[in-house]
């Protein structure tokens, strides 16, 4: 099963080393950006503002031109 991360970057043609590569530019070491892109993350519940999960998911939403929202999982 595809993560979120893996689905959105599907539309826009964006390969898991191009994600990562990106991530890693905007500061997110590599395997904080594997396990954002494997979808880790969507089983964390408990996001705050000063939160570092929340802070690489908008990392991930900027590399991807999507709101953060779209990333937390419901």
């Amino acid at each position: 099963m595809k993560s979120r991360i893996q689905e959105l970057a599907e539309k826009i043609n964006m390969t898991r080393d191009e994600f990562i590569g990106e991530m890693r530019k905007k500061g997110c070491s590599e395997p904080t950006a594997i396990k954002i892109w494997s979808g880790e993350y969507e089983n964390f519940d408990n996001y705050d503002d000063n939160n570092v999960q929340l802070s690489n998911l908008r990392k991930a939403a900027a590399v991807l031109s999507v709101g953060t929202g779209t990333l937390i999982p419901k």
